[in-house]
C-alpha cells in the first residue's frame, strides 16, 4: 500500500525525479492495461497504487512512483484522449493512424500527450522522459527514435511557444 501522506519534500531531487520517471512508466502500463482489459481508469489506478508501486518481482523491487503525477497523467490521458489521439495522428505518417500502431506505443503517446496538453512540465523534459520509457519497453528496437520524432511533432503543436 502506498503511503500517500508521505511528503515528497523530504526526498532528494534525484529521488523525486526517479519517482516521476517511474510514474510515467506505470502510466503507460496502466493505459495499455485499460485498453486491453476494458477496465475503468478507477479500477486500473487502484490496482497500480495498491499492488504495483514498490512491488517486488523476481527479487527486484520496483520503484515507488509519484502518486499525484500518476493520477494526473491517467486522468488527463482519459479526459483528453480524443485531442491527444488527433495530435498523434497528425504526427504519424498518413498510412499509419494511431489505431494501427503498437498498443504500447499508443499508450505511451497518450500518457505523453496528457503531459504535453495539461501540465507545466517543459515539453523537452516530456520528450526525454518518454523516449526513456520507450527504450525500457523496446531496448533493442528503433521505437525510441520513432517516439522522439512523434513527440517532437506533438510538443510543437501543443506548446509552440516552448520552441
Amino acid at each position: 500500500m502506498i503511503d500517500e501522506t508521505a511528503p515528497l519534500k523530504t526526498l532528494s531531487g534525484n529521488a523525486k525525479r526517479k519517482m516521476r520517471t517511474a510514474s510515467r512508466l506505470y502510466a503507460v502500463q496502466a493505459l495499455f492495461q485499460m485498453e486491453h482489459s476494458s477496465q475503468t481508469v478507477e479500477v486500473v489506478r487502484h490496482e497500480f497504487l495498491e499492488h504495483r508501486f514498490g512491488a517486488t518481482y523476481d527479487g527486484t523491487e520496483m520503484l515507488d512512483g509519484d502518486v499525484d503525477l500518476f493520477r494526473k497523467i491517467m486522468e488527463d490521458a482519459v479526459n483528453w484522449q480524443a485531442k491527444i489521439d488527433q495530435m498523434t495522428d497528425r504526427a504519424l505518417v498518413a498510412k499509419w493512424p494511431i489505431a494501427r500502431i503498437d498498443p504500447v506505443l499508443r499508450a505511451l503517446f497518450r500518457a505523453a500527450g496528457a503531459e504535453l496538453v495539461q501540465s507545466d512540465t517543459p515539453p523537452k523534459v516530456v520528450i526525454v522522459e518518454y523516449v526513456g520509457v520507450a527504450q525500457a519497453f523496446f531496448p533493442e528496437g528503433k521505437e525510441s527514435q520513432f517516439v522522439n520524432a512523434v513527440l517532437d511533432h506533438m510538443a510543437r503543436e501543443a506548446q509552440p511557444e516552448a520552441f
